[in-house]
C-alpha cells in the first residue's frame, strides 16, 4: 500500500513539473513575440527623427487629439544606471515626445504639465525651442502649460513657448535668472596642509579653482557670461509675456495670484480647468487626450538588469551655469 502511494506521488510530481515547463515555454514564446512585435512597430521610421511611443488614452471623447506631456524634476541631461538597466535621459525623452507629436498630423495641441525648479541652461532652451516649433507648424497648433507645484527658472523658460500659461493656486512661479555657485577651499587646504597641482594652458583655464584665492578678474569674466544668459532669459520673458520692464525679473518667486497680477501667467486653475481652456483654444467642445508611453518588455528589462556601475555613482560636480531655483 505504501509503495502504491509513493508511485502515485511520483507521477503527480512529474505531471506538475511537465505542466510548469510547458507553461514556461508558452509564456516565453509570448514574451518573445511581444518583444519582436514592439520592435516591428517601432521600425516604421528613423528612431530619432520620427520616434515611436505607445499612445495611452488619458481622457475625453472628442475628435481633436491632444498629447499630455510632463516636465518634472531638475532639468538635467544624462541617462541613469539602475538595478534594472539604464533609465532614459529625461530631457531627451521629452524632446522625443514633442518630436513625435509634431510628426503626427492628428495632434492639434500639447498640454505640458510642469513641476520643476528648472536646471541646466541648454536643455531648457532646447525644450522651449521644440515646443515653439510645434506651435509654429501648420494646422493651427497650440501649447498650454499647466504648472502644478513649481514652475521656476528653467521650467518657466520652457513655459514661454505656451499660448496659455496656467498655474495652480499654490504654485511657485518665476525665479527668472541664472545662478552659478562654487566652493572655495583655500583656507581649509592651508590649515590641513593640502595643496593642488594645476597644469594649464592659460591663466583663465582654471576659473574658480577651489584651491586658489578668489580671482576678481576671473569672477568678472564669469559674471559677463551670467549677464548674457540673463539678458536672453529676461528678453524671452518680456517678449512672450508682453512686459515693458524687467524690474520683476530679478530671480524672485511668486505665488500664482501674484504671478497673475504681474503678468507672468494667464490664469489660475486646476488640471480640469486647464483642459477646458485648451478645448476653448482649439475651438472644440471636447478633446481626445492621450499620453505617450515607452513600452518596456520583460525580457528587455531582464537582460539589461545589472548593478549600477561606478561611473553612475554620485560625483562632485564642478560649477555650472543654471536656470535653477535653489532655495
Amino acid at each position: 500500500m505504501g509503495r502504491r502511494k509513493s508511485k502515485w506521488g511520483y507521477w503527480v510530481a512529474i505531471c506538475v513539473l511537465a505542466f510548469l515547463l510547458v507553461g514556461s515555454w508558452v509564456a516565453n514564446l509570448g514574451l518573445m513575440a511581444a518583444l519582436f512585435g514592439s520592435e516591428a512597430e517601432a521600425d516604421g521610421g528613423p528612431v530619432d527623427a520620427e520616434p515611436f511611443f505607445e499612445e495611452v488614452w488619458s481622457s475625453g471623447y472628442g475628435d481633436v487629439k491632444v498629447v499630455r506631456l510632463e516636465l518634472s524634476g531638475v532639468i538635467m541631461r544624462g541617462a541613469e544606471d539602475t538595478l534594472f538597466g539604464v533609465a532614459p535621459d529625461p530631457v531627451e525623452t521629452l524632446l522625443r515626445q514633442i518630436r513625435c507629436a509634431s510628426e503626427d498630423e492628428a495632434v492639434r495641441a500639447i498640454l505640458l504639465e510642469v513641476d520643476s525648479p528648472g536646471g541646466a541652461v541648454t536643455p531648457s532652451d532646447e525644450m522651449y525651442e521644440a515646443l515653439r516649433r510645434f506651435r509654429a507648424s501648420e494646422g493651427g497648433r497650440c501649447v498650454l502649460v499647466h504648472i502644478r507645484d513649481v514652475g521656476a527658472s528653467g521650467a518657466y523658460y520652457v513655459a514661454m513657448a505656451a499660448d496659455y500659461l496656467m498655474a495652480e493656486p499654490t504654485s511657485i512661479v518665476g525665479s527668472v535668472g541664472v545662478i552659478m555657485q562654487s566652493l572655495n577651499m583655500k583656507g581649509l587646504s592651508d590649515k590641513v596642509g593640502l595643496s593642488a597641482v594645476t597644469i594649464k594652458s592659460g591663466k583663465n583655464k582654471d576659473l574658480l579653482n577651489p584651491f586658489e584665492e578668489v580671482n576678481t578678474n576671473q569672477v568678472a569674466l564669469l559674471q559677463d557670461v551670467v549677464d548674457g544668459m540673463q539678458d536672453r532669459f529676461a528678453g524671452l520673458v518680456m517678449e512672450a509675456r508682453g512686459l515693458e520692464s524687467r524690474a520683476l525679473l530679478d530671480g524672485r518667486i511668486f505665488l500664482a495670484e501674484a504671478a497673475l497680477k504681474a503678468g507672468l501667467i494667464d490664469g489660475v486653475g486646476y488640471i480640469d480647468q486647464a483642459l477646458m481652456k485648451l478645448a476653448e483654444l482649439v475651438e472644440e467642445d471636447d478633446l481626445y487626450v492621450v499620453r505617450y508611453e515607452q513600452r518596456v518588455d520583460f525580457w528587455e528589462a531582464f537582460l539589461s538588469a545589472r548593478m549600477p556601475s561606478l561611473s553612475a555613482m554620485p560625483l562632485v560636480e564642478g560649477p555650472r551655469f543654471l536656470y535653477l531655483w535653489r532655495p
